[in-house]
């Protein structure tokens, strides 16, 4: 979503076909839905300074509900080297829909070490669907500013209980992971026996000009056990066929966009993380400096 954007190369297995931009977003906001609707009224204002048009879907705030669940060793060896193993699961009028969505990823600052690993699974054939998206979040520092992380994502549906397994198992399943050099014969677990309610709100689209339009969401992620709220975020995200078609004035006005949102809703904002840092962070033990 940035001129600089369009001039990364393209990637030795996957195009960069997403960009995203995310703010996380501090909890204290988020004790009721209004929280949706009081942010996304930031979002407009900002919107019309920037000449960003608006929207709204009829179902704007409707709330999706989802549960996450993140998995991995008893020392976080996946995540402290840059893999992220995550299972959601959706729900519909309070019941589950559908099979659980297996997530396996490998997020690095750098963008030719996220493009060099191959997250897709050992079977042939499979019906998982291969994503590689760069991230926007803000600098660690201060608003006003921002700082890429690349994603290569493998999705697939896949039952819960399929997922109670030795590092030895879930390698030869996904043989990328073999680079964390994990203890095969430990077992991947729930972190921190942490389970995450996502709350989203699919707002509608934001649209940058020259048809560039981005899919925007308000989330809280909340402790099922305890009822609260942990962080929320704020992301739009743009999906595209051809980086170079992408019109330079367009991606201009997303990134003053993007920051001027940072000064204007600064009192929401929470800096130098990620809902996922986030819950590694909960355990007593902790993890390295990942995102």
């Amino acid at each position: 979503m940035t001129e600089n954007a369009i001039l990364v190369e393209n990637t030795p297995t996957d195009n960069i076909n997403y960009s995203e931009c995310k703010i996380i977003l501090q909890p204290q906001h988020f004790s009721s839905a209004q929280g949706f609707k009081d942010f996304w009224k930031i979002v407009k204002r900002t919107a019309k300074k920037h000449g960003v048009e608006v929207l709204e879907d009829k179902n704007a705030f409707v709330n999706q509900v989802r549960e996450v669940l993140f998995y991995d060793t008893p020392d976080h060896d996946l995540y402290n080297n840059h893999f992220i193993v995550r299972l959601r699961s959706f729900y519909k009028e309070g019941w589950p829909d559908g099979l659980p969505e297996l997530t396996v990823k490998f997020r690095h600052p750098d963008f030719a070490a996220a493009a060099a690993v191959n997250v897709r699974p050992a079977t042939p054939g499979s019906s998982a669907r291969i994503k590689f998206k760069e991230e926007l979040l803000p600098l660690r520092e201060g608003l006003g500013g921002f700082r890429f992380i690349y994603s290569h994502n493998c999705v697939m549906s896949m039952p819960r209980e399929r997922l109670n397994l030795a590092v030895e198992d879930l390698t030869r399943s996904f043989p990328a992971l073999a680079q964390a050099q994990a203890n095969p014969d430990h077992r991947v677990t729930l972190v921190n026996d942490f389970a995450v309610e996502e709350v989203q709100v699919n707002i509608g689209t934001l649209g940058f000009g020259h048809g560039i339009k981005a899919k925007t969401t308000i989330a809280v992620w909340r402790d099922r056990q305890h009822e609260s709220a942990i962080c929320g975020e704020f992301a739009f995200q743009a999906k595209y066929d051809r980086r170079e078609a992408l019109h330079k004035d367009s991606l201009q006005r997303a990134a003053e966009f993007y920051k001027a949102l940072q000064m204007d809703a600064y009192d929401w904002v929470t800096l130098g993380t990620t809902k996922t840092a986030i819950v590694y962070g909960l355990g007593a033990k902790g993890s390295t400096n990942r995102e």
